[in-house]
């Protein structure tokens, strides 16, 4: 049988009061003689705290569900660190699950497991549930907020970059450091986030006139995969001088074509990416970005969830920038 708290007063031969406030931390009530020897014999016969009951007791979980698509990006590390930092400082625990990529079953599967169990909040990284999903996870009366990602149904709440802006400044970029041909690549264009960007793009090109050329759109699903098709549809001899690629991987499968067919980047081709995570200074050339704060996006859901978990949620915008580097 488990060993309880009664268990370790009689060995210990204090009170099961003073062994409950040792063992949950609370620093008043007791010597540290006492706390020594609390801790001493809890150990000593092999105690498992039980946090199931404590939440139960206490009817306040400490967990924080995060629920990540498997989307081939690699940005999702980065709103996780930040998502552990502030887990981190109000003692708060975090568990991962998986909901697939465009997968209804995982996704409710990922959202059943999560609801089964006490749970203080969910974070939902660059997941765009199924409308039955959603509500699920709207009935479930447990605070969420989304993450990385632009929603049809604005009615959730969400904290991601502005995708217009980011497809119009990167175009914009492009167009000042003197480009008129510019490819976008490797966008989901069936996805709000994808198409926003594409609208950017659209809308920078307008307006300093410069023609638009559908062969020079190229859709995917923001993987290496998609970067290394597009380069192929452009081709040895591509018409397009620029290429805005919407991930950090897209941009190296891009490149990676494009020196293969003996282009150099950038005097042949500029290749700019949209994330900015590590791998843009790792290669070479090092990648023009356009840089996401992925780091602040889990930093602030975790705040929203903390600070308000009984309001509802608020969609947000967090700041992003251009870094130049070798690729343009």
């Amino acid at each position: 049988m488990a060993v309880t708290i009664k268990d370790i007063a009689k060995q210990a031969g204090v009170s099961p009061a003073t062994v409950s406030r040792v063992l949950s931390g609370q620093a008043a009530f007791y010597s540290e003689k006492t706390a020594k020897k609390v801790k001493k014999t809890a150990k000593k016969l092999g105690y498992q705290k039980n946090t199931a009951a404590v939440e139960l007791v206490t009817r306040r979980s400490k967990v924080i569900a995060v629920i990540v698509s498997s989307t081939k990006t690699n940005f999702s590390d980065q709103i996780i660190d930040g998502i552990q930092q502030e887990a981190d400082e109000h003692d708060l625990n975090v568990i991962i699950l998986y909901a697939g990529e465009k997968d209804p079953q995982m996704e409710r599967k990922a959202l059943e497991t999560v609801i089964e169990r006490s749970v203080m909040g969910i974070l939902l990284v660059a997941v765009n549930l199924n409308s039955v999903n959603e509500n699920l996870l709207v009935n479930a009366n447990i605070p969420y907020q989304f993450l990385s990602i632009t929603l049809k149904n604005r009615k959730l709440p969400f904290i991601t970059s502005d995708d217009f802006q980011i497809g119009y400044q990167a175009t914009k970029y492009l167009i000042v450091k003197g480009h008129s041909k510019i490819g976008f690549a490797a966008a989901d264009l069936d996805s709000v986030t994808g198409q926003l960007r594409l609208d950017g793009y659209h809308q920078a090109m307008a307006d300093n006139g410069l023609q638009l050329n559908s062969a020079w759109v190229c859709g995917g699903d923001f993987a290496y995969e998609d970067g290394v098709n597009a380069m192929k549809q452009y081709g040895r001899e591509p018409e397009v001088t620029a290429v805005i690629a919407s991930s950090d991987l897209a941009a190296i499968g891009v490149m990676n074509q494009a020196q293969d067919y003996g282009l150099k980047i950038p005097a042949d081709l500029a290749v700019m990416s949209v994330d900015g995570t590590k791998l843009c200074s790792i290669v070479r050339p090092q990648l023009t970005s356009v840089t996401q704060e992925f780091f602040e996006m889990g930093v602030r859901g975790m705040q929203q969830i903390i600070s308000q978990p009984t309001k509802a949620a608020k969609s947000a915008f967090t700041p992003f920038k251009i870094i130049a580097r070798q690729s343009v």
